[in-house]
Protein backbone atom coordinates (compact mmCIF):
# COMPACT_ATOMS: atom_id res chain seq x y z
CA UNK A 1 0.00 0.00 0.00
CA UNK A 2 2.79 2.37 0.98
CA UNK A 3 4.71 1.56 -2.20
CA UNK A 4 1.59 2.14 -4.33
CA UNK A 5 0.97 5.50 -2.62
CA UNK A 6 4.58 6.52 -3.22
CA UNK A 7 4.26 5.58 -6.88
CA UNK A 8 1.12 7.69 -7.26
CA UNK A 9 2.76 10.68 -5.56
CA UNK A 10 5.82 10.29 -7.76
CA UNK A 11 3.70 10.24 -10.91
CA UNK A 12 1.76 13.33 -9.81
CA UNK A 13 4.95 15.24 -9.04
CA UNK A 14 6.44 14.28 -12.39
CA UNK A 15 3.32 15.50 -14.18
CA UNK A 16 3.47 18.80 -12.27
CA UNK A 17 7.11 19.29 -13.23
CA UNK A 18 6.39 18.53 -16.92
CA UNK A 19 3.44 20.95 -16.91
CA UNK A 20 5.49 23.67 -15.20
CA UNK A 21 8.32 23.23 -17.69
CA UNK A 22 5.91 23.43 -20.59
CA UNK A 23 4.28 26.54 -19.19
CA UNK A 24 7.64 28.18 -18.54
CA UNK A 25 8.83 27.34 -22.05
CA UNK A 26 5.61 28.68 -23.55
CA UNK A 27 5.82 31.87 -21.51
CA UNK A 28 9.48 32.24 -22.39
CA UNK A 29 8.72 31.95 -26.09
CA UNK A 30 5.83 34.37 -25.79
CA UNK A 31 8.03 36.82 -23.91
CA UNK A 32 10.75 36.55 -26.52
CA UNK A 33 8.22 37.11 -29.27
CA UNK A 34 6.64 40.06 -27.45
CA UNK A 35 10.00 41.68 -26.83
CA UNK A 36 11.47 40.83 -30.23
CA UNK A 37 13.49 43.78 -31.41
CA UNK A 38 11.59 45.97 -33.84
CA UNK A 39 13.18 48.75 -35.83
CA UNK A 40 10.16 51.03 -35.49
CA UNK A 41 7.55 51.84 -32.86
CA UNK A 42 3.75 52.01 -32.76
CA UNK A 43 2.64 55.48 -31.73
CA UNK A 44 -0.57 54.17 -30.17
CA UNK A 45 1.35 52.03 -27.67
CA UNK A 46 3.32 54.94 -26.21
CA UNK A 47 2.47 57.33 -23.40
CA UNK A 48 2.63 61.03 -24.30
CA UNK A 49 6.04 61.52 -22.69
CA UNK A 50 7.40 58.54 -24.62
CA UNK A 51 5.89 59.94 -27.81
CA UNK A 52 7.65 63.24 -27.15
CA UNK A 53 11.01 61.45 -27.32
CA UNK A 54 10.41 59.79 -30.70
CA UNK A 55 8.49 62.53 -32.54
CA UNK A 56 11.70 64.33 -33.49
CA UNK A 57 12.25 66.66 -36.41
CA UNK A 58 14.30 64.01 -38.23
CA UNK A 59 11.71 61.27 -37.69
CA UNK A 60 9.65 59.69 -40.50
CA UNK A 61 6.05 59.00 -39.53
CA UNK A 62 4.21 56.23 -41.38
CA UNK A 63 0.41 56.33 -41.59
CA UNK A 64 -1.39 53.27 -43.02
CA UNK A 65 -4.58 53.94 -45.00
CA UNK A 66 -7.02 51.13 -45.79
CA UNK A 67 -10.80 50.90 -46.03
CA UNK A 68 -12.48 48.80 -43.38
CA UNK A 69 -15.90 49.03 -45.04
CA UNK A 70 -15.60 48.78 -48.83
CA UNK A 71 -16.81 45.98 -51.07
CA UNK A 72 -14.29 43.65 -52.70
CA UNK A 73 -16.44 41.28 -54.67
CA UNK A 74 -18.18 38.32 -53.12
CA UNK A 75 -14.99 36.43 -52.29
CA UNK A 76 -13.17 39.08 -50.23
CA UNK A 77 -14.19 40.86 -47.03
CA UNK A 78 -15.26 44.48 -46.68
CA UNK A 79 -12.15 45.12 -44.58
CA UNK A 80 -9.81 43.86 -47.30
CA UNK A 81 -7.82 47.11 -47.69
CA UNK A 82 -7.55 47.49 -43.91
CA UNK A 83 -6.13 43.96 -43.59
CA UNK A 84 -3.59 44.81 -46.27
CA UNK A 85 -2.63 48.09 -44.57
CA UNK A 86 -2.28 46.35 -41.21
CA UNK A 87 -0.02 43.71 -42.74
CA UNK A 88 2.20 46.26 -44.44
CA UNK A 89 2.57 48.34 -41.27
CA UNK A 90 3.78 45.29 -39.35
CA UNK A 91 6.38 44.59 -42.04
CA UNK A 92 7.49 48.24 -42.00
CA UNK A 93 7.77 48.16 -38.20
CA UNK A 94 10.17 45.21 -38.42
CA UNK A 95 12.64 46.86 -40.80
CA UNK A 96 12.29 50.66 -40.74
CA UNK A 97 13.20 53.03 -37.90
CA UNK A 98 9.94 54.94 -38.05
CA UNK A 99 6.96 55.88 -35.93
CA UNK A 100 3.84 54.07 -37.18
CA UNK A 101 0.64 55.98 -36.50
CA UNK A 102 -2.82 54.35 -36.23
CA UNK A 103 -4.44 53.16 -39.45
CA UNK A 104 -6.97 55.44 -41.18
CA UNK A 105 -9.93 53.20 -42.05
CA UNK A 106 -12.20 55.61 -43.97
CA UNK A 107 -11.51 57.64 -47.12
CA UNK A 108 -12.72 58.53 -50.61
CA UNK A 109 -14.27 55.45 -52.28
CA UNK A 110 -17.23 56.67 -54.37
CA UNK A 111 -17.06 53.89 -56.98
CA UNK A 112 -18.45 51.17 -54.72
CA UNK A 113 -21.49 52.68 -53.04
CA UNK A 114 -24.04 50.52 -54.87
CA UNK A 115 -22.77 47.55 -52.86
CA UNK A 116 -24.11 47.33 -49.27
CA UNK A 117 -21.61 47.96 -46.50
CA UNK A 118 -19.40 50.20 -48.61
CA UNK A 119 -18.66 53.67 -47.27
CA UNK A 120 -17.05 56.79 -48.68
CA UNK A 121 -16.06 60.22 -47.45
CA UNK A 122 -16.26 63.17 -49.81
CA UNK A 123 -13.00 63.95 -51.56
CA UNK A 124 -12.67 67.20 -49.62
CA UNK A 125 -13.24 65.44 -46.29
CA UNK A 126 -10.71 62.71 -47.11
CA UNK A 127 -8.13 65.36 -48.04
CA UNK A 128 -8.80 67.41 -44.92
CA UNK A 129 -8.66 64.40 -42.61
CA UNK A 130 -5.21 63.34 -43.83
CA UNK A 131 -3.92 66.91 -43.75
CA UNK A 132 -5.25 67.46 -40.22
CA UNK A 133 -3.73 64.22 -38.90
CA UNK A 134 -0.35 65.04 -40.44
CA UNK A 135 -0.41 68.62 -39.17
CA UNK A 136 -1.26 67.41 -35.67
CA UNK A 137 1.78 65.14 -35.59
CA UNK A 138 4.03 67.64 -37.37
CA UNK A 139 3.27 70.06 -34.53
CA UNK A 140 5.55 67.94 -32.31
CA UNK A 141 8.50 67.96 -34.70
CA UNK A 142 8.32 65.51 -37.64
CA UNK A 143 8.29 67.01 -41.15
CA UNK A 144 8.27 63.80 -43.20
CA UNK A 145 5.26 61.51 -43.57
CA UNK A 146 4.61 58.38 -45.62
CA UNK A 147 1.10 57.05 -46.28
CA UNK A 148 0.85 53.28 -46.84
CA UNK A 149 -2.05 53.75 -49.24
CA UNK A 150 -3.94 50.62 -50.32
CA UNK A 151 -6.55 52.30 -52.54
CA UNK A 152 -6.77 53.89 -55.97
CA UNK A 153 -9.45 56.59 -55.66
CA UNK A 154 -7.59 57.74 -52.53
CA UNK A 155 -4.77 59.01 -54.74
CA UNK A 156 -6.68 62.18 -55.59
CA UNK A 157 -7.22 63.45 -52.03
CA UNK A 158 -3.71 62.31 -51.07
CA UNK A 159 -2.16 64.30 -53.91
CA UNK A 160 -4.15 67.37 -52.91
CA UNK A 161 -3.22 66.94 -49.23
CA UNK A 162 0.47 66.56 -50.10
CA UNK A 163 0.38 69.79 -52.10
CA UNK A 164 -1.42 71.58 -49.26
CA UNK A 165 1.06 70.33 -46.64
CA UNK A 166 4.06 71.31 -48.78
CA UNK A 167 3.03 74.93 -48.25
CA UNK A 168 3.60 74.34 -44.52
CA UNK A 169 7.05 72.85 -45.06
CA UNK A 170 5.80 69.28 -44.56
CA UNK A 171 6.81 66.53 -46.99
CA UNK A 172 4.22 63.79 -47.46
CA UNK A 173 4.55 60.89 -49.88
CA UNK A 174 2.33 57.85 -50.44
CA UNK A 175 2.18 54.40 -52.00
CA UNK A 176 0.72 54.42 -55.52
CA UNK A 177 -0.36 51.02 -56.85
CA UNK A 178 -1.13 52.49 -60.29
CA UNK A 179 2.58 52.81 -61.04
CA UNK A 180 3.88 50.07 -63.31
CA UNK A 181 5.37 47.16 -61.38
CA UNK A 182 7.62 44.67 -63.22
CA UNK A 183 6.71 41.92 -60.76
CA UNK A 184 3.01 42.39 -61.47
CA UNK A 185 3.70 42.50 -65.21
CA UNK A 186 5.51 39.17 -64.93
CA UNK A 187 2.79 37.40 -62.95
CA UNK A 188 -0.49 38.90 -64.19
CA UNK A 189 -2.49 36.52 -66.38
CA UNK A 190 -5.73 38.49 -66.67
CA UNK A 191 -6.99 42.08 -66.77
CA UNK A 192 -8.75 43.93 -63.98
CA UNK A 193 -8.27 46.52 -61.24
CA UNK A 194 -10.53 45.62 -58.31
CA UNK A 195 -10.82 42.38 -56.31
CA UNK A 196 -9.12 40.90 -59.35
CA UNK A 197 -6.41 38.29 -59.79
CA UNK A 198 -3.69 40.52 -58.35
CA UNK A 199 -5.53 41.72 -55.25
CA UNK A 200 -6.90 38.26 -54.54
CA UNK A 201 -3.46 36.68 -54.90
CA UNK A 202 -1.99 39.17 -52.44
CA UNK A 203 -4.69 38.37 -49.91
CA UNK A 204 -4.11 34.62 -50.33
CA UNK A 205 -0.63 35.36 -48.98
CA UNK A 206 -1.48 38.10 -46.45
CA UNK A 207 -4.69 36.71 -44.90
CA UNK A 208 -5.80 33.47 -46.60
CA UNK A 209 -8.54 32.97 -44.02
CA UNK A 210 -10.27 36.09 -45.40
CA UNK A 211 -10.44 34.76 -48.97
CA UNK A 212 -13.35 32.57 -50.13
CA UNK A 213 -12.16 31.23 -53.47
CA UNK A 214 -15.29 29.09 -53.84
CA UNK A 215 -17.21 32.36 -54.33
CA UNK A 216 -14.72 33.93 -56.74
CA UNK A 217 -16.05 34.57 -60.25
CA UNK A 218 -14.67 36.13 -63.40
CA UNK A 219 -16.38 39.51 -63.72
CA UNK A 220 -14.78 41.58 -66.46
CA UNK A 221 -17.43 43.41 -68.42
CA UNK A 222 -16.37 46.34 -70.67
CA UNK A 223 -15.05 49.36 -68.77
CA UNK A 224 -17.38 52.36 -68.76
CA UNK A 225 -16.86 55.83 -67.22
CA UNK A 226 -17.91 56.03 -63.59
CA UNK A 227 -17.82 53.55 -60.75
CA UNK A 228 -18.99 49.95 -60.60
CA UNK A 229 -22.71 49.27 -60.92
CA UNK A 230 -24.99 46.30 -60.24
CA UNK A 231 -27.43 47.56 -62.89
CA UNK A 232 -26.63 46.27 -66.41
CA UNK A 233 -28.17 49.47 -67.77
CA UNK A 234 -26.69 51.73 -65.11
CA UNK A 235 -23.99 54.36 -65.38
CA UNK A 236 -20.51 52.89 -64.94
CA UNK A 237 -18.91 49.48 -65.37
CA UNK A 238 -21.40 46.65 -64.91
CA UNK A 239 -20.28 44.25 -62.18
CA UNK A 240 -22.85 41.96 -60.57
CA UNK A 241 -20.23 40.62 -58.14
CA UNK A 242 -18.51 43.90 -57.27
CA UNK A 243 -15.19 42.70 -58.68
CA UNK A 244 -13.60 43.81 -61.94
CA UNK A 245 -11.24 41.16 -63.15
CA UNK A 246 -10.72 37.41 -62.83
CA UNK A 247 -9.94 36.44 -59.23
CA UNK A 248 -10.21 32.74 -60.11
CA UNK A 249 -6.72 33.01 -61.65
CA UNK A 250 -5.09 34.03 -58.34
CA UNK A 251 -2.53 31.85 -56.56
CA UNK A 252 -0.72 32.18 -53.26
CA UNK A 253 2.65 31.85 -55.01
CA UNK A 254 1.76 34.85 -57.16
CA UNK A 255 0.61 36.72 -54.07
CA UNK A 256 3.86 36.09 -52.25
CA UNK A 257 5.89 37.54 -55.13
CA UNK A 258 3.63 40.60 -55.35
CA UNK A 259 3.53 41.26 -51.61
CA UNK A 260 7.26 40.89 -51.08
CA UNK A 261 7.91 43.25 -54.00
CA UNK A 262 5.47 45.75 -52.48
CA UNK A 263 7.15 45.54 -49.07
CA UNK A 264 10.56 46.14 -50.66
CA UNK A 265 9.15 49.10 -52.56
CA UNK A 266 7.53 50.63 -49.46
CA UNK A 267 10.75 50.32 -47.47
CA UNK A 268 12.75 51.93 -50.29
CA UNK A 269 10.29 54.80 -50.61
CA UNK A 270 10.46 55.40 -46.87
CA UNK A 271 14.26 55.55 -46.98
CA UNK A 272 14.15 57.84 -50.01
CA UNK A 273 11.82 60.09 -48.04
CA UNK A 274 14.21 60.03 -45.09
CA UNK A 275 17.00 61.35 -47.32
CA UNK A 276 14.85 63.95 -49.08
CA UNK A 277 15.09 67.64 -48.33
CA UNK A 278 12.04 69.37 -46.94
CA UNK A 279 11.07 72.59 -48.71
CA UNK A 280 10.77 75.94 -46.95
Amino acid sequence: MRNALGLVIGLVMAAILVYAAAQDGGNSNATQETHAKKAGVFLEKLSWDEAEKVLRADQVVVIPLGAEAKEHGQHLQLNNDWLMAEYFKERVLEKASVVVAPTINYSFYPAFLEYPGSTSLSEATAQAMVADIVRSLAHYGPRKFYIVNTGISTLRPLKAAASELANDGILMRYLDFTQEDPVETKWRKSAGTHADEIETAMMLYIAPESVHMEKAKRDLNPHQPGGLTRDPKGKGTYSPTGAWGDPTMATREEGQALVEASVARILKEIEDLRQAKVGP
